[in-house]
């Protein structure tokens, strides 16, 4: 293929693609740091009406606010502001998890290209850390979820608490992230209090009636939820041989192990495998698929254990619910290729990323970054003894499993990476491990995406190792890739923009963007 022969398949991929100028959010999440935000309520009665607002309708009310970066500084007026969350609305004082909306009031109105962001209050983490550290290891392996960083905030002058700031899931995240907001965005409800519905993927009906507030449908919305409704059905439904065989034409199967073996690496279990909250589903018109995206995530680390006895370092790698019923990921665990393929993707995880000589610099630069800002923080849920000691101890009487605050343990960061990892490595036999049963629905994945430059290339085709091309938005071939194995890292060496990666002996339904920015 040359500059002369452009065919329909890249020209597709590249009006369907993000452009290469300002990514949603580069700012705000950029290299590690911490904003300074100050919000102005117009109403003196601010507070009150925040709370009133929560417990009732859970509208906004209107603000000033001011954020400072690193770079600059920006104020904007009427923003809409509300209180958000569920069980982190218990955090003591008033220093509740909330949500800002650059454009409730004013239509367009935006922040570094975002419409809204959330800010959550540290609840059951001493360490400010866990969500963070989590989601930043998600954005390196490519797996769908928000982006975070941090914010010191203040109310009306007053200095209100140290906070993670989480990017909203909308089609702001869905453009930079895979350039396809077209699509239906459903998201697992919340399932709290009496009478509310689990996300557990279970076939109920062929009606959007008959699942309750289990889902909640979040971007263009229609009555007609017949293809979310008929992926739910094929999941319960499908015969064995089917599922194997066809999963990965309705899911993107490949991410959807790598997530949710990420899930059991870190005992991320108020998620779809236990509590079955905490996520979307993305129909990717592009890839004609659902996609599997997390989402609050600040009880990653084995804090989240409810109805599981035992220590969360020694989860079982195969955990699928235990009691619950979790229909997606026990068929994919009770299918041989669909299992392997899963551990696969923790063996992969556990060498690469879920390891102390990867986590532990990156623990160690969050602690200094967040220090001070944590000391200065007046109404946080625990002491600054708790924040230094629990990086690498337990806290809480009775060790691993014992109750180091509401609803369960606080294992030491630093020691649950070293136990759980060595743990996993102990009981997987990550020899000969293979995706072969998948090699027909996904040859070939990139992550991260975007990218600085760096990719890893994970590969499922059984065979001879594929040689992976590169083509620029001119069509021209500008590398060419002998993968050295299963799944590899290359620096690419690349100027920023838009990218096709394809492997001719797959044809050109494989082809994969990728976005190389600055």
């Amino acid at each position: 293929m040359n500059g002369l022969r452009i065919t329909n398949w890249f020209f597709a991929l590249i009006l369907c693609s993000p452009c290469a100028a300002q990514t949603e959010g580069n700012n705000v999440f950029g290299p590690d740091h911490i904003l300074q935000v100050d919000i102005d309520f117009y109403s003196p009665s601010y507070w009150n009406e925040l709370l009133t607002e929560y417990y009732g309708e859970q509208n906004y009310i209107p603000a000033a606010i001011t954020i400072a970066t690193e770079v600059d500084t920006t104020t904007l007026d009427s923003v809409g502001i509300r209180l958000k969350g569920n069980s982190s609305m218990n955090h003591p004082g008033n220093k509740k998890p909330f949500k800002v909306d650059f454009n409730r009031f004013i239509a367009g109105q935006a922040y570094d290209l975002l419409k809204k962001l959330n800010f959550n209050n540290g609840f059951k983490d001493p360490t400010f850390a866990r969500e963070k550290v989590f989601l930043d290891l998600c954005e390196d392996d490519g797996v769908l979820a928000p982006r975070a960083t941090f914010a010191e905030v203040r109310y009306n002058g007053e200095a209100w608490g140290f906070y993670t700031v989480v990017e909203q899931i909308d089609d702001q995240f869905l453009d930079h992230s895979i350039g396809d907001d077209d699509g239906m965005l459903f998201k697992a409800g919340s399932n709290f209090g009496p009478g509310s519905d689990e996300a557990s993927l279970i076939y109920e009906g062929p009606d959007a009636s008959d699942y309750g507030d289990a889902y909640e449908l979040k971007m263009n919305e229609s009555d007609d939820w017949s293809d979310f409704i008929g992926f739910i059905e094929f999941i319960n439904t499908a015969s064995d041989e089917q599922f194997e065989n066809e999963l990965g034409e309705h899911l993107d199967l490949q991410a959807y192990l790598r997530s949710a073996a990420l899930d059991n690496l870190f005992a991320n279990l108020d998620s779809y495998t236990l509590s079955a909250r905490n996520y979307y589903l993305y129909q990717n018109t592009t890839l004609g698929r659902w996609q599997w995206i997390k989402w609050d995530c600040n009880e990653t680390f084995g804090s989240y254990a409810f109805g599981v006895p035992g220590d969360m370092t020694e989860l079982d790698v195969e955990f699928d619910g235990g009691n619950f019923d979790r229909p997606l990921l026990e068929r994919i665990l009770a299918n041989d290729n669909l299992k392997n393929a899963y551990l696969a993707e923790m063996c992969e995880l556990r060498e690469l990323y879920f390891n102390s000589e990867y986590l532990d610099p990156r623990l160690d630069a969050i602690q200094a970054l967040i220090q001070s800002a944590v000391y200065s923080d007046a109404n946080k849920m625990y002491s600054n003894a708790d924040f230094a000691a629990n990086f690498d101890n337990n806290l809480g009487t009775g060790g691993p499993g014992g109750s180091g605050g509401p609803g369960g343990a606080l294992y030491g960061l630093h020691s649950f990476v070293a136990d759980r990892s060595a743990f996993v490595a102990n009981e997987v036999d990550c020899t000969g491990l293979g995706t072969s049963g998948l090699s027909d629905q996904q040859p070939f994945s990139v992550y991260p995406n975007p990218t600085n430059g760096r990719v890893t290339l994970a590969w499922n085709a059984t065979g001879e190792r594929p040689t992976i091309e590169v083509y620029d938005l001119q069509g021209q071939l500008v590398r060419t890739i002998s993968t050295a194995s299963r799944q590899s890292s290359y620096d690419l060496n690349l100027p920023p923009g838009l990218y096709v990666l394809n492997c001719p002996e797959w044809g050109t339904d494989a082809a994969v963007k990728l976005h190389i920015t600055p």
